[in-house]
């Protein structure tokens, strides 16, 4: 019978001290071409990236989401918030989407992958699911962000419930909606270089 590493329960997580979250001092909002192009300069020197997208949920029943709305992407130091109504800021986000030499590392991926393919027509290229690193490494399935912080970091990754309900198709983002979108990027690409030291893997 196979055992599993011991991953911290909501009570355990509950009692750590905060994960240090990006602040809008390093969020970039994101949502003209020439916006996408700067960021792009910034992100293709990277050899990884911190990656989520972000849809306005769906609440009646066969209503179908028409997200992603928001994609993020974030370096160790900073994170990019694009907004996806802009025919051209969306063909720069495909770009990079597409780029096969830098690793796009995430938690819950499936769902993002289809959407992007239907709304930006790219398979995005180099995705790392990291639930499958912990998997591969003894952890239970699907250890999720909060779980994968508080394993690398003994640390509480805040998420705002409100947050992730909102309306991710506004125009006009909240700063609430900008911290939030950020850090979930920005969480990933510090759990990913936490596990993955050095080069990082092949994929």
């Amino acid at each position: 019978m196979q055992t599993h590493k011991p991953t911290p329960d909501k009570e355990a997580i509950a009692l750590l001290d905060p994960f240090d979250r990006l602040g809008l001092d390093r969020i970039a909002l994101v949502s003209s071409a020439a916006q996408a192009r700067d960021a792009y300069d910034v992100l293709v020197t990277q050899k990884a990236w911190g990656f989520d997208t972000e849809s306005k949920p769906t609440f009646r029943v066969g209503e179908t989401s028409e997200g992603p709305h928001v994609l993020q992407l974030a370096t160790p130091e900073r994170a990019w918030v694009f907004q996806l109504h802009d025919l051209a800021c969306r063909a720069v986000v495909a770009e990079l989407l597409a780029l096969p030499r830098i690793v796009k590392a995430g938690f819950g991926l499936g769902d993002d992958r289809k959407r992007i393919l239907t709304k930006l027509g790219v398979e995005p290229v180099g995705v790392l699911e990291l639930n499958t690193v912990f998997q591969e490494r003894g952890y239970r399935k699907d250890m999720g962000v909060k779980g994968a912080v508080a394993v690398m970091f003994n640390r509480r990754f805040i998420k705002s419930k409100k947050a992730a309900t909102s309306n991710w198709a506004n125009p006009r983002l909240t700063e609430s909606q900008l911290v939030y979108a950020a850090n979930d990027a920005y969480a990933a690409i510090r759990v990913f270089n936490a596990l993955c030291p050095g080069p990082g893997p092949s994929i």
